[in-house]
């Protein structure tokens, strides 16, 4: 067949977005969110906090929570501890992640447990998390973000390269498989190759 051409997806962008509002960001827009989070008066823990929210799908709540224990820095580990009946699971730390996180602790002078702390040495609340993650996306140029995009961002990331429902579904913590399903019904890449 000649003038055959490739129509192999090269956005995340689902494949029934006309029908349901976008609820996520693509891998270029978290890119972006990250990189203004670093330029805020907080970077380098407001950076740390988003690209943990992202990479581990956390609820605010979830992250808030998280203690300086939950880290193994010498395995790259962490556990992760869910909320809503949700399935607790250690995973790993990327390169990336852990040079953030030593980065992060190499700046605090306290021995508070939290590893998200305010600069009045208290934990961080949903309401610091919503705007920390609002005024990085404002200052990305992004469209209204908000905290739960980031959870939601993981899945569909994860969906995109192909992972196994059954993975996802443990990854997230969920204990039903079907409110992970719709990651992997809207995934594009599910249809390449059909034919």
């Amino acid at each position: 067949m000649p003038n055959r051409r490739s129509v192999k997806s090269i956005d995340d962008r689902p494949t029934d977005a006309h029908v349901r509002s976008r609820d996520y960001l693509g891998q270029p827009d978290i890119d972006r969110l990250l990189a203004a989070a670093k330029k805020g008066r907080h970077g380098v823990r407001d950076h740390l906090l988003i690209l943990m929210m992202f990479r581990h799908g956390l609820r605010v709540s979830e992250a808030i929570a998280l203690r300086r224990r939950d880290v193994d820095l010498e395995q790259s580990r962490i556990w992760i501890t869910r909320l809503k009946n949700g399935l607790s699971v250690e995973q790993p730390v990327a390169g990336d992640e852990l040079r953030a996180i030593k980065r992060w602790l190499a700046r605090r002078d306290d021995a508070l447990p939290w590893l998200f702390v305010s600069e009045r040495k208290l934990p961080l609340t949903r309401q610091a998390v919503n705007y920390i993650v609002g005024t990085a996306g404002t200052r990305a140029g992004l469209e209204r973000v908000y905290p739960h995009m980031l959870r939601h961002s993981c899945g569909f990331a994860l969906a995109n390269k192909g992972r196994d429902l059954r993975v996802i579904q443990d990854y997230l913590g969920h204990r039903d498989p079907r409110h992970t399903a719709h990651y992997t019904r809207t995934a594009a890449h599910r249809f390449d190759d059909l034919w």
